[in-house]
């Protein structure tokens, strides 16, 4: 980075609105409970996107002094004194014959938002540069969902906004110390996978920024992930980490608060009503599920039920994959800065965190590396496809990454590509199906170990193009336990299936480049889209 471009980047992030970071729940009060229960809108996702059209203390006082007159029109009232969020549920189609590889390269600008696009007084925190969002409902950043989504800016030459991304990152860091689930006031309270040491190396490979430039903001990360470690002992918690017996530090999902999730409060408001422990205990647990992006799985429940979810009894073996990846940039970059000591102690601390991922989280009856319930002192059963990220992230030894393979080729893998679990559960992040972010970390997990990927590529692709032939879009995600000739939007979940779809993509375009003659690379949009 130049000084000049220095220079430039700091005017901005400078020139940033400081954001009111109080969340809708918190400005709104009993307006904002009376909204999400009273089934005003359909999505509760909606009413926390809404921007005031006036002040929003004299709309909470209006409604104070109207709420109980007789006749009172709850929806009218909110009409009356909010502007909605534009959703864009199918924002774009291609033209008839358009390939699959321009769809993608013309869906970036489609997906861009600028940031005069941030109004005062919602819940948007305002961001200094350019950003791509997934679409459809998804109308702001999104933390891990935006690497996959650059993986596609890179290869179709957009360096402009991966550069861009890049500095709002940073800016998200600077600004309140992590990076939240998304730029919403309503996401502060928890991040996502840890992903930024990814982005990275990225940046430098895309020439945008050197990743040395980021060791401040990678160690400011790294000390949200390990808050109140220093002085914890065996068998303690605290936040997102885990003392194990032997004093190592394992981490798992969590979330600073224990109420509703605002952008699905009725939704979790209903979860917490059909278990028998305290609503705060099951609100808790919905939040540290939202935090993993796995929102929501069995991986996480006693079973399929949903109220049963113990997300942070579980140690995860893609977060923790995701922390070893980080500490090992830290090192790296330290080194690199002449910091030996601070080297030092990362590579320590990875060193660590390798040895308990491989003594806790290795399965060696079954071949695979899986998630590992502290609170009951026992592995988890049932596998899933973050298996996949010690290879990703290159910790796994030759024989670990072999044995994986296999485990996911025979439990995991289905005709459209690899399976996200092995449970029927109903919710998104099981079966039937498929997400492009774990189709892409098991495909390079594989390919670095020098283990053939091409049959987890190709059938992936297969899947994308035969539903872009038939519908002109790509998606949120797949099911991907059908053949070849039928391709099939994936469902479960708390809200529909949405077009866009940034992650989708991104590693759509990277996989198309990477095997030219796939047959997706002529896959062309219908001719009546």
């Amino acid at each position: 980075m130049t000084d000049e471009t220095k220079r430039q980047n700091e005017e901005k992030a400078a020139s940033v609105p400081k954001a009111d970071t109080l969340t809708p729940a918190d400005r709104y009060q009993e307006l904002f409970v009376d909204v999400q229960m009273g089934g005003v809108f359909a999505d509760s996702k909606t009413f926390v996107d809404c921007v005031p059209r006036g002040d929003p203390e004299d709309i909470l006082e209006c409604y104070r002094e109207k709420c109980d007159d007789e006749g009172f029109d709850l929806a009218g009232f909110v009409d009356t004194h909010f502007e909605p969020p534009t959703v864009h549920t199918s924002n774009y189609k291609s033209p008839p014959g358009q390939s699959l590889k321009a769809h993608i390269d013309s869906l970036w600008d489609v997906l861009t938002r600028h940031p005069r696009q941030h109004p005062p007084n919602s819940s948007i925190l305002p961001l200094p540069n350019d950003y791509v969002v997934p679409g459809g409902r998804f109308a702001e950043l999104y933390y891990w969902d935006s690497y996959f989504t650059m993986l596609g800016l890179a290869e179709s030459g957009r360096h402009d906004l991966v550069a861009s991304m890049a500095d709002n990152f940073a800016y998200l860091i600077d600004t309140y110390g992590h990076v939240p689930n998304g730029n919403r006031t309503y996401y502060l309270s928890r991040s996502q996978p840890p992903v930024f040491a990814l982005m990275v190396e990225l940046f430098e490979d895309c020439g945008v920024h050197k990743a040395i430039e980021y060791l401040p903001r990678l160690r400011k990360e790294y000390n949200y992930w390990m808050a109140g470690a220093e002085d914890m002992r065996p068998g303690d918690t605290r936040g997102r980490c885990v003392s194990l017996d032997d004093g190592s530090i394992l981490n798992r999902y969590w979330d600073d608060r224990d109420s509703p999730r605002e952008e699905s409060y009725h939704e979790d408001v209903a979860t917490a009503r059909q278990s028998s422990r305290a609503a705060h205990e099951v609100y808790r647990e919905l939040r540290a599920g939202a935090e993993s992006g796995w929102d929501f799985s069995s991986r996480w429940c006693d079973g399929t039920d949903l109220s049963t979810i113990r997300t942070s009894s579980i140690l995860p073996v893609d977060l923790n994959c995701f922390l070893f990846k980080l500490e090992r940039q830290i090192c790296l970059l330290n080194h690199a800065a002449g910091q030996s000591r601070q080297a030092e102690k990362f590579r320590q601390r990875a060193v660590l965190r390798k040895k308990a991922i491989e003594r806790l989280l290795w399965n060696d009856q079954a071949g695979a590396f899986f998630d590992f319930d502290w609170a009951r002192d026992a592995p988890r059963e049932a596998l899933n496809s973050a298996a996949a990220t010690p290879l990703f992230v290159g910790l796994a030894s030759r024989e670990q990454a072999r044995r994986t393979a296999d485990a996911l080729h025979d439990r995991l893998l289905s005709q459209g590509g690899l399976g996200t679990s092995e449970s029927l559960s109903g919710q998104q992040w099981d079966q039937p199906n498929g997400w492009a972010p774990l189709q892409w970390m098991a495909i390079r997990g594989l390919r670095n170990y020098d283990i053939d990927a091409t049959d987890i590529a190709c059938r992936w692709l297969r899947t994308v193009g035969t539903l872009y032939k038939s519908e002109s879009k790509l998606v949120e995600k797949y099911v991907i336990t059908h053949d070849g000739e039928n391709a099939e939007g994936g469902g479960g979940g708390e809200y529909p299936l949405q077009d866009g779809f940034g992650w989708t993509n991104g590693v759509t375009r990277r996989l198309l480049h990477e095997d030219p003659a796939n047959e997706a690379n002529e896959a062309k949009a219908a001719s009546k889209p």
